[in-house]
């Protein structure tokens, strides 16, 4: 099992032919606070087929309590409202799961 069992998994649901635009401003504004206070991400993701217009992203995480730490140094960064404020006209719904790993005896990697 991986050493960050915890993937928080965050979908923006994005205004129709905003998805340029926004990914734009979450990589000039976002990125940095993120990667200074959340670490690497899992990787980035756009939504080809189902509902569309959704940018989804995953990180990850040892445990709650780092989830929980990580999360609050992002909230109260000192550059992070700017990027609330440049962003929110094209965010039109935001969902958020904590995922937790499950071990499954039958599926391990092999090295």
């Amino acid at each position: 099992m991986t050493d960050k069992p915890l993937i928080d998994h965050r979908i923006y649901t994005i205004k129709p032919r905003k998805m340029g635009e926004f990914i734009e401003v979450f990589d000039r504004m976002a990125m940095p606070v993120l990667l200074e206070t959340l670490g690497h991400p899992v990787g980035f993701y756009q939504s080809q087929v189902g509902a569309l217009n959704q940018f989804v992203h995953l990180w990850a995480y040892a445990s709650l309590a780092d989830y929980e730490r990580r999360c609050h140094a992002r909230d109260t960064h000192p550059d992070f409202p700017a990027y609330l404020q440049a962003s929110g006209h094209l965010i039109e719904a935001q969902e958020n799961r904590l995922l937790q790993a499950v071990e499954m005896p039958s599926w391990r990697s092999r090295d």
